[in-house]
């Protein structure tokens, strides 16, 4: 931790001998002694607290990222769903437009030849082109 030797620790024992003195080296050790392990239990403390704001903070940026993509799957279901309805409202419109025209045909209503019946696919198809006669050169 402070990168002492056993050489300085050697040192600071001997000074330590000398100051105190015999009688009172033993109580300064356990003083000593209390007060470093009471530094480090504070030092672990406040590791232990930092640690688990850190775990928290990325438990919380990992709720939010997944609200957002539940979000945004919500709203690619609710655009989806809303195509899928608009289009099944389109091919009901279609059915009963095309309805609605047999049976004025059927009626006599218009003349047959106006009402043009609908490709099988109900896909507009590009007008078929001949080819360019290839013999005049």
């Amino acid at each position: 931790m402070f990168d002492i030797g056993f050489s300085e620790l050697f040192v600071i024992a001997v000074v330590a001998l000398i100051v105190l003195g015999p009688e009172r080296l033993p109580r300064a050790a356990r003083f000593a002694g209390l007060w470093v392990r009471r530094a480090r239990a504070q030092w672990y403390s406040v590791r232990s607290e930092l640690e688990n704001e850190l775990a928290a903070e990325e438990l919380r940026r990992s709720l939010r990222q997944t609200q957002d993509e539940l979000r945004d799957a919500h709203e690619a279901l609710q655009r989806s769903g809303t195509d899928l309805r608009d289009g099944f409202n389109m091919q009901s419109l279609h059915d009963t437009v095309e309805r609605s025209a047999r049976a004025a045909v059927q009626s006599g209503d218009i003349d047959p030849p106006a009402v043009a019946n609908p490709p099988a696919s109900r896909e507009t198809h590009a007008p078929v082109i001949p080819p360019a006669n290839t013999d005049e050169r």
